[in-house]
């Protein structure tokens, strides 16, 4: 049951950063003006749908909770105006009533039981298309490259501003995020000694970098050699169990060449640490409001640089397939996470929404990154590219993204 519930929560995560990331989208197309045919969370059959009798548009909820859309009118089409599709005597595809010769005799016989039931349900009333109107708005290959770029990143903003707001929240009810040093060998921990990490001690900053996750170790260790001096601040509880701030001047053990962001165990031999005993773990310290909001954005930003390095490191070869996941994985994990309590639960909540935001501003096909720079080409040669090349370059991107996420799940069933 435990393990069911963490899956929902996984889900409802996921659910939720999806949602909020496609309303930025619609949030900025309304206040832009562009026409919006419908706003959907999830893929697939629709369980719930609603047309606005207000504006026309449609909301649906469909079965598979892992997407969703905001429908833009015209966004995906070959790049021809109103007046040029009835220059050339053609009809307007996928408004409902509208007749069509090439769709099968059966297909409307289907609507019109759809219909029946409905009335039957509904006391005999009959609603027809005339009820609603046709939504408002321009077309959006038809609107201004700018207002596009702003479309195509309000949905990252939204999921980056969600992200903060649930960091905010964590970090304020329960303290800022620090690394802390654990030990996980036989026994008793050994005593502090004055001029070394310990046991209980909590990583304020190496070399001058902040420490939030073990990864910063890496980035502040970069390049040291054996014997050259290490500045690191620390807390220490003293005798009487009060927090106090000290400056430990160490050298580094062993030459700290990181090939790739897992390879954590040289931080721990350059630090004088046994990988064995000790390992860095996170702990929450209470601090004030402005160290509260100005830590939330640092580890915001922590958590942005780690995904881009490890995607960096996985384009260059440093990272193999092996330490990536698809949306098995991620959803396992996710549950996992979610499971230790609300801190977890926030901590992975806020840790997708900053990776749905970077991901998505990545120069990928079909990506809202990759939709961007065709904007600003558009935007520079004062004309589109060929927008049936634009769409089959997407068509490609989101084939591969789904091939990879697939792969990399099969994977991890080998490692």
């Amino acid at each position: 049951m435990k393990s069911a519930g963490g899956i929902l929560l996984a889900i409802i995560i996921l659910l939720a950063m999806v949602t909020i990331h496609e309303f930025g989208h619609y949030l900025a197309g309304k206040i832009l003006g562009f026409k919006i045919n419908e706003f959907s969370v999830g893929f697939g059959p629709a369980l719930l749908k609603k047309r606005s009798k207000k504006t026309g548009e449609l909301f649906a909820l469909r079965i598979i909770p892992l997407g969703g859309y905001c429908a833009f009118d015209g966004e995906d089409d070959d790049g021809e105006s109103d007046g040029e599709r009835e220059e050339n005597g053609e009809e307007e595809q996928g408004r409902e009533g509208d007749f069509n010769e090439e769709e099968p005799f059966e297909d409307y016989c289907e609507q019109a039981q759809e219909i029946e039931v409905q009335a039957q349900k509904d006391g005999g009333r009959v609603e027809t298309n005339d009820e609603y109107p046709e939504p408002k708005g321009a077309r959006f290959n038809e609107q201004k490259p700018w207002k596009r770029i702003i479309v195509l990143l309000a949905g990252a903003t939204m999921n980056y501003l969600l992200a903060l707001v649930l960091l905010l929240i964590m970090f304020g009810s329960y303290g800022c995020i620090h690394s802390y040093v654990a030990y996980v060998g036989e026994g008793e921990a050994p005593s502090a000694q004055e001029n070394a990490l310990s046991a209980k001690d909590i990583v304020l900053s190496v070399d001058g970098q902040d420490i939030y996750l073990a990864t910063d170790y890496a980035d502040a260790l970069s390049g040291k050699k054996a014997g050259e001096e290490i500045v690191v601040e620390i807390l220490r509880r003293d005798e009487q169990g009060v927090w106090q701030e000290k400056t430990l001047y160490l050298n580094a053990l062993v030459d700290c060449e990181f090939k790739s962001m897992t390879e954590i165990q040289i931080a721990y031999a350059a630090l004088g640490l046994d990988s064995d005993k000790y390992v860095f773990a996170s702990v929450t310290l209470k601090e004030g409001f402005f160290e509260t909001v100005g830590s939330s954005f640092v580890y915001s930003f922590k958590i942005g640089g780690t995904v881009l390095r490890s995607l960096g490191e996985l384009i260059t070869g440093r990272l193999g397939l092996s330490a990536m996941g698809g949306p098995v994985t991620t959803i396992s994990v996710t549950a996992q996470a979610a499971s230790g309590g609300l801190l977890s639960f926030l901590n992975i909540a806020a840790f997708i929404g900053v990776n749905l935001a970077v991901f998505n501003l990545l120069p990928i096909p079909a990506l809202d990154g990759c939709k961007v720079i065709f904007c600003l080409i558009e935007w520079i040669r004062k004309k589109p590219v060929n927008r049936k090349v634009e769409t089959m370059i997407h068509f490609i991107g989101i084939i591969a993204l789904f091939g990879f996420a697939i792969l990399v799940d099969v994977l991890q069933l080998f490692w």
